[in-house]
C-alpha cells in the first residue's frame, strides 16, 4: 500500500514538475496508472479475488495501448514542430 502511494506521488510530481516535456508528462501519467494497476493488484491478491488480477491485465493493455497512441501523436507532432517541448504563452 505505501509503495503504491509513493508511485503514485512521484507520478504526480514528475507531471507537475515536467510541464514543458510532453514525454516526460506522458511516463508521469504512465507511473500513476501503473501504481493503481500494482494496488488493485495486490488488494486483490489479498482478498484472494481472481476478478481484480482479470482487471489488473486489461489496464496494464490498455496503458500499453495508450503510451502507443500517445508516443505516435508525439512522433507526428516532432515531425511538424521539430520539437517535443511545451511552450507557453
Amino acid at each position: 500500500m505505501n509503495l503504491t502511494l509513493i508511485l503514485f506521488l512521484i507520478g504526480i510530481l514528475g507531471f507537475v514538475l515536467n510541464r514543458k516535456n510532453i514525454i516526460l508528462m506522458l511516463i508521469s501519467i504512465e507511473i500513476m496508472l501503473l501504481a493503481i494497476t500494482f494496488l488493485i493488484l495486490v488488494s486483490s491478491l489479498n482478498i484472494d479475488d481472481i476478478l481484480g488480477q482479470t482487471y489488473a491485465i486489461y489496464i496494464i493493455v490498455v496503458a500499453g495501448a495508450e503510451s502507443a497512441i500517445g508516443l505516435g501523436i508525439l512522433v507526428a507532432f516532432y515531425r511538424l514542430r521539430g520539437s517535443v517541448a511545451i511552450e507557453y504563452k
